[in-house]
C-alpha cells in the first residue's frame, strides 16, 4: 500500500463526492456540494482537486475544454492507509490496540458482527494446514 500525504477535511469532502458520483468536472463537484449546503467557490474546488491530484488521490482527464476528475484510490484504500498511519503514530505500529478501541467504542449490527467473525475465521490458521497450502 502506497503511503500518501494526508487529506484535509475539505479535500476529503471533495473525494467523497467523486466516490459517490464518479468522474466529474470542477463545476459538477461544486454544484453537488452546493446542493448539500456547502458553498465552495469554483476556484476553491479546483484548488482542492489539484491538491488531491498532486497527492495521488485523483487523476484528471481532458474532456473538451474541462478536466474530468476521477478518484484513483478507493475509500477502503484511504481508510487502510490512514489506519495504518494512526497505528504507527499512536500504537508503535501494532494494529490490535486500534482495532480493540474501535470495537469497544462502537455498536455493531448482528450482520456486521457476523461479517467480522467470518473475517476472523478466514484469518485463523486451520489445524494441519500451513500458510503455503
Amino acid at each position: 500500500m502506497t503511503r500518501r500525504l494526508p487529506v484535509s477535511d475539505a479535500e476529503l469532502e471533495v473525494l467523497k463526492e467523486l466516490w459517490t458520483s464518479g468522474p466529474a468536472t470542477v463545476r459538477d463537484v461544486a454544484a453537488t456540494l452546493r446542493k448539500r449546503r456547502r458553498k465552495l467557490a469554483y476556484n476553491t474546488v479546483l484548488t482542492l482537486l489539484s491538491r488531491l491530484r498532486d497527492k495521488g488521490y485523483v487523476a484528471a482527464d481532458r474532456r473538451e475544454t474541462a478536466h474530468l476528475f476521477r478518484a484513483v484510490v478507493t475509500r477502503d484504500e484511504l481508510l487502510g492507509s490512514s489506519l495504518s498511519a494512526l497505528a504507527d503514530l499512536v500504537c508503535d505500529g501494532t494494529a490490535s490496540p486500534l482495532v480493540l478501541a474501535l470495537v469497544r467504542s462502537r455498536k455493531f449490527s448482528a450482520d456486521e458482527i457476523a461479517h467480522f467473525r467470518k473475517l476472523l475465521d478466514d484469518l485463523t490458521p486451520k489445524p494441519g494446514k500451513t500458510s503455503k497450502d
